[in-house]
């Protein structure tokens, strides 16, 4: 659906200011983020081609004449904002951003550790100016550490960092994920982070280096595999669409179609066992506990699955939600988007940009039953330079000769 500014209400970030130097997804999913929670968020790019992800494409969001105007990977990641393009490697862009930061709460960059140092745009140097200012760095591996000079994408720290020796057929190769959530989760603990140090800075005037790794989020995200190491001395296998502490817990084949079965507690089971005509599985000793489940998967996992292809997808998925069963169809990306609860949430929305409508997929943060996803569409490179650096005191004829120059964009 269509938003306006008029939809979403002044958000709890309201009157601070963010400056986004980063790139491609993980900085810009937290600037994004920031954004839709009401701060205002500068984007820094080059003033050549702006942010890499602005030519990830096709496909392409194009204009009402059929051509293209921006890659629909660069419209995930950057609504909300302004868009200053500034050469950072001219001295004269280092005066803006210095200027800007001295103004600004938070900052937001993804350089190779001490990258920005030579630029005199490190946190140290900020800090002297503005010891109020949140500075967040995201790298691949941190600040410090024998790999802290390395760059890193995300789906190497997948392979790294243990998820893709989880993920994929027990047979198969290790597989990533459908999508970089590393880069994801990276920009949820950023935004985390910058939070807690905007919310401490209100009781010691200071700010903070808050220092985000990729693979230290991909290690912290193995979650319950982590602990499975830990605790059983050996590492967890990969059981493709099943699950290793639960029992049952994947996908199933039904006579027109697959669906996932997510039964999580022994009730469940019982319920399941009763609608499949097997009741008798509920008090077996084999199959009574989840504990038992899973040490007798090999033996019960195709028995459900030889009853469950003996009807209809949508008909087990009735049964199941009238038993209290959790299940799902397993969706396309489309059919996701297209979902009645989906659609009645307003998770799939549009801006507008000029004549351009721009699709979104909405934060699914509500305060107080409204969206807080920003009624700002991603900008267009340099869009807003002049406008900010007007605003900052420079004149006409100084942003004409900047732009000459080629320092801004």
């Amino acid at each position: 659906m269509p938003m306006s500014k008029e939809m979403v209400t002044p958000g709890p970030l309201k009157g601070r200011l963010v400056l986004d130097m980063s790139r491609v997804l993980a900085g810009p999913w937290a600037g994004q983020l920031l954004a839709d929670l009401g701060a205002r968020v500068i984007k820094i790019e080059r003033p050549e081609r702006g942010d890499d992800t602005r030519g990830w494409g096709p496909p392409w969001l194009e204009d009402v004449v059929g051509d293209p105007v921006e890659a629909a990977y660069y419209l995930c990641a950057n609504r909300g904002k302004q868009s200053l393009a500034v050469d950072i490697t001219h001295p004269d862009g280092q005066v803006l951003i210095r200027e800007l930061a001295a103004r600004a709460d938070i900052l937001l960059e993804n350089f190779k550790a001490d990258g920005l140092r030579k630029y005199g745009l490190d946190r140290a140097s900020l800090a002297e100016r503005n010891p109020r200012l949140i500075y967040c760095s995201i790298t691949g591996f941190g600040q410090d550490g024998p790999y802290a000079h390395r760059a890193g994408y995300d789906f190497m720290i997948q392979a790294m960092g243990g998820l893709m020796s989880v993920t994929g057929d027990p047979d198969g190769m290790p597989m990533k994920t459908g999508v970089a959530i590393t880069d994801v989760m990276t920009g949820l603990y950023a935004t985390i982070g910058v939070l807690a140090a905007l919310d401490e800075r209100e009781r010691t005037g200071r700010g903070r280096h808050v220092d985000v790794a990729l693979l230290d989020v991909q290690v912290a995200c193995l979650a319950n595999q982590a602990l499975n190491a830990l605790v059983a001395g050996r590492d967890p296998q990969r059981h493709g669409n099943a699950h290793p502490n639960i029992v049952p817990y994947q996908a199933f084949a039904c006579a027109d179609g697959y669906l996932v079965l997510t039964v999580g507690n022994d009730a469940q089971f019982a319920r399941l066992a009763a609608l499949l005509g097997r009741p008798e599985w509920a008090s077996d000793p084999a199959y009574a506990t989840n504990g038992a489940r899973v040490a007798n998967r090999e033996r019960l996992v195709p028995l459900i699955a030889e009853c469950l292809l003996c009807r209809e997808r949508d008909t087990w998925l009735s049964a199941f939600e009238e038993q209290g069963i959790p299940a799902g169809p397993i969706n396309t990306v489309s059919e996701a988007l297209n979902d009645p609860q989906v659609r009645h949430r307003g998770m799939v929305a549009s801006l507008q940009r000029d004549d351009i409508a721009i699709p979104q997929v909405a934060n699914p943060l509500r305060f107080d039953g409204d969206s807080r996803t920003s009624p700002m569409p991603p900008p267009a490179l340099g869009q807003d330079s002049d406008s900010v650096l007007r605003e900052m005191g420079l004149s006409d004829d100084d942003i004409a000769r900047l732009r000459r120059e080629g320092i801004v964009g």
